[in-house]
């Protein structure tokens, strides 16, 4: 199965680079048809991975894949999957 994945570490604090990086790896996971994207927001405070959740529940991002699942062993790692 083919899969991607984005490591948020480098620019965790940068706001405006994380959401460019996030619609980047989205739209080459639906145009390359890739099954699953992990996203590292690390485990820190939280904020980063509530900022990535709340990306993903917008409107127009949700329709682009089928689920997110939080991973219940490493709370720094989210996994999109995506139905083509």
């Amino acid at each position: 199965m083919a899969k991607l994945k984005l490591d948020l570490h480098d620019i965790y604090n940068r706001g405006d680079k994380i959401e460019n990086e996030l619609n980047r790896v989205i739209q080459e996971a639906v145009e390359k048809r890739i099954k699953l994207l992990e996203i590292i927001p690390g485990k820190g405070s939280g904020q980063l991975k509530k900022r990535v959740l709340r990306f993903l529940n917008q409107k127009n991002i949700r329709s682009l894949y089928h689920r997110v699942e939080k991973d219940d062993k490493n709370h720094g790692r989210i996994f999109v999957h995506f139905r083509h």
